[in-house]
């Protein structure tokens, strides 16, 4: 296969309730060795370049019994399953027994079937790393106790809730420096030398299986944000931070293994910096969840090397469902806008549906729920239009300024972008508010000048013919209903 384009699209699927559904659609259990070709046909849409299947690993039972007596966790269970049964908490994704695919799922050997399925159709794979911790009955808390924090009787006794004893020792449960502990993992530490080498082998080891990688909470690795969480218990920082050492010895076998972060707190463009390839845009996700054009439009003047280096989304396994969480032109307004920036773009499994309900990742199954077509209709027709129409293949973006006039500031409301790649020229413009906005796009390609023009819209095939001169100066006249958009390509 090819290398990785320089901005994927990545869809993402919760396994285990994707296959518990297969197995019901089939009448029989599917596992990834058994998936119907045409339910990786349903998956792989066109502008699909990889597919995250979130939640392979094995699951810890001693975290399965910890979640099935904890009452705030059993609460947001019957939140999203009102039906709830015990057989449908299947424990954490993200509380790791060990690095080896689930039998229940189909075992190492189906994975390798369902990546060789997804790189027959030129897609590649993506699987989950949790470098913060593991487990607690992981085999490190008893064979390599060094990677871990560890904490006292003393400690245990007096904040039960952040130790717990394991093997004889105690150890501190994981957490991040702004929550509670979480009950049901033990934290690692990012200062030991020992943890870094199993870091190593522990990745490598999944790059031996998948062609990318997303690293959960990356951020919390980070020597300033580690021992801002840990202080003395993690021991002296080591010289160099965790994530430059570790990615580019992983790199030495799997020079092509694409590392992607979660991350938060404005830490994306430190994370690049430390060697991942794409991060996490929450800051652009939460701006087009409550905010307008006064908020997106300054995030969009960042360096474009570190925009490219970004992920954007709209929903994800921690995000509520984009339907749920947005009106109907919000969110269609928002999707054109994160299909057509630079940078890696994530969809979640049911958000093209409209699903509303986002079941937590201990879930086996979720609620039934209907489709709606016409946004399924939509995406289907944004993604495809996008892929081809090849802006974000090696294209080169622009951020554009939006004009208007004295008595008329609605223009304020309006977000614009061009691509132009080799000799096709594309322009999106977004209006980001409720109500109608007019403005004028001046556009970049001056050879436009005394030439007629023509527009069309990728998404609907409408045409429009313009004069070039109008189009440079003064920009083309825009005028869009409230979450409207254009997304056009202009050819002389």
């Amino acid at each position: 296969m090819t290398a990785w384009p320089d901005q994927p699209v990545i869809y993402e699927i919760n396994t285990l309730i994707w296959l518990r559904e297969l197995s019901s659609r089939y009448g029989h259990p599917v596992t990834l060795g058994e998936v119907p070709a045409a339910a990786w046909d349903e998956v792989v849409l066109p502008g699909v370049d990889a597919v995250w299947l979130m939640g392979v690993w094995e699951r810890s039972p001693a975290g399965l019994e910890i979640a099935l007596r904890d009452e705030s966790l059993q609460a947001s269970f019957r939140a999203a399953l009102t039906d709830l049964r015990t057989e449908d908490v299947a424990g954490s994704p993200y509380c790791v027994r060990n690095y080896v695919v689930d039998e229940g799922l189909g075992g190492p050997e189906g994975l390798a079937a369902a990546r060789a399925e997804l790189a027959a159709r030129g897609v590649r794979l993506i699987l989950d790393y949790v470098p913060n911790h593991v487990a607690p009955d992981h085999s490190w808390l008893t064979e390599r106790p060094g990677c871990l924090v560890q904490g006292t009787l003393d400690d245990l006794a007096r904040n039960p809730d952040a130790f717990l004893e394991a093997g004889g020792q105690v150890f501190a449960r994981g957490r991040d420096p702004y929550f509670p502990p979480w009950p049901d993992v033990v934290q690692l530490n990012a200062f030991s030398d020992e943890l870094r080498t199993a870091a190593v082998d522990t990745l490598a080891a999944i790059g031996g299986q998948a062609d990318g990688v997303r690293c959960d909470m990356a951020m919390l690795l980070m020597t300033d944000v580690f021992a801002k969480t840990w202080g003395d218990r993690a021991g002296a920082a080591p010289a160099e931070d965790f994530w430059p050492y570790v990615i580019p010895r992983v790199r030495e076998s799997h020079p092509d293994l694409l590392f992607v972060a979660e991350a938060y707190w404005d830490l994306e463009w430190a994370l690049q910096q430390q060697g991942f390839d794409h991060c996490y845009d929450k800051r652009l996700y939460d701006r087009l969840l409550h905010e307008g054009a006064d908020s997106v439009r300054p995030h969009l003047l960042a360096d474009l090397g570190h925009q490219r280096g970004l992920v954007r989304f709209l929903e994800n396994h921690d995000e509520p469902r984009a339907a749920a969480a947005m009106s109907p032109e919000r969110e269609r307004a928002a999707a054109v806008t994160v299909a057509t920036l630079p940078g890696a773009t994530l969809w979640h499994e049911g958000q093209f549906e409209g699903r509303r309900v986002r079941p937590p990742v201990f879930l086996s199954r979720r609620p039934e729920e209907p489709v709606d077509k016409e946004l399924l209709a939509f995406h289907h027709r944004l993604l495809a239009s996008v892929a081809s129409s090849g802006m974000r293949k090696g294209g080169e973006w622009r951020l554009l300024d939006c004009t208007g006039w004295p008595d008329n500031p609605s223009h304020d409301n309006l977000v614009a972008w061009c691509w132009t790649t080799g000799s096709a020229r594309h322009l999106v413009v977004v209006n980001l508010s409720d109500q109608p906005a007019q403005g004028r796009i001046r556009l970049p390609w001056t050879d436009l000048r005394g030439r007629p023009c023509h527009l069309t819209e990728l998404l609907t095939e409408q045409t429009y013919e313009r004069e070039g001169d109008e189009l440079v100066d003064p920009g083309l006249y825009v005028d869009l209903e409230g979450r409207h958009w254009h997304v056009v390509a202009v050819r002389a």
